[in-house]
């Protein structure tokens, strides 16, 4: 029975270190509280547990204010995303509360989108070229972009209308960036067939992987094409994060990262054990 002096959850705290940004955001009724964007990948088992106490001790929240914890399931780096999964089950567990899964790469893509046109509005100030005409009426796309090495990415494609967050429209996955693009490229003259072509289309994340390849001129060709470099910021995973808790959760004992891929051991395995089978 709840005590009439208990003051009711409403901080949520995200987690995401699928990247080599380690984002820890605390937020309450869709307001930032604090955020911390730490890099260096390879420190984030270290740095995690000690960057969320000082999270917590910095807006004075206790474990009986937190109503959830929200977590970025990848895809990215695969110990990453397993150092944030295993973190936000076991507080969620300690804490007795719910725990729920995000996408990084939407986190990715609606806080690329907000840095682009931040970075739009200032561009007259700053001597830059003022703001493109529109290429189409359709909503923005947004595409997020990780490194997946060998020429790949991960990565997928939302639409917005640059408030609500980033609405899906191809799933998270990894690709060839040469197959990806010539994808968009078909669906962008669907989209402009069916009369929704898009205001403007941003790649954001890591965009050095679009290279300056033949096939990335087909996209360019559709005007209004944008490249933004962007890193990820922890507030977009809690912004996320308290609109998925409030909508629900997942099951804290089956929510794992989100992989895309079997990792080259578990690949080599399971030929390893299709051959035995053959045999």
């Amino acid at each position: 029975m709840k005590k009439q002096n208990e003051e009711p959850r409403k901080r949520f705290l995200a987690l995401d270190t699928s990247t080599a940004i380690l984002g820890v955001a605390i937020t309450e009724n869709g307001r930032l509280l604090h955020e911390t964007n730490a890099s260096g990948e390879r420190n984030h088992s270290v740095h995690l547990l000690p960057i969320i106490e000082q999270a917590l001790q910095a807006t004075g929240t206790t474990s009986a204010m937190i109503g959830g914890v929200a977590v970025g399931l990848g895809p990215g780096s695969y110990t990453g995303t397993r150092i944030a999964v295993t973190a936000a089950k076991t507080l969620a567990w300690a804490w007795k509360v719910p725990v729920a899964g995000i996408s990084t790469l939407q986190a990715l893509a609606w806080g690329g989108l907000a840095a682009a046109l931040k970075q739009q509005e200032e561009a007259p100030s700053a001597g830059e070229p003022a703001v493109q005409e529109p290429a189409g009426t359709g909503p923005d796309w947004i595409i997020p972009l990780l490194d997946a090495r060998r020429g790949q990415a991960y990565t997928a494609l939302f639409a917005s209308d640059g408030e609500h967050a980033p609405r899906r429209l191809e799933p998270d996955a990894i690709r060839l960036m040469a197959d990806w693009v010539l994808l968009l490229a078909d669906r962008l003259k669907q989209a402009e067939a069916e009369g929704r072509k898009p205001r403007a289309i941003w790649f954001v994340g890591e965009t050095l992987l679009l290279g300056s390849g033949e096939s990335t001129g087909l996209l360019r060709e559709a005007g209004n094409v944008h490249a933004v470099p962007y890193e990820l910021e922890g507030r977009w995973a809690g912004y996320l994060g308290e609109e998925r808790l409030q909508a629900g959760s997942d099951d804290l004992h089956s929510l794992i990262p989100n992989y895309t891929q079997l990792s080259e051991a578990e690949a080599n395995l399971r030929r390893s054990s299709e051959g035995s089978l053959n045999q």
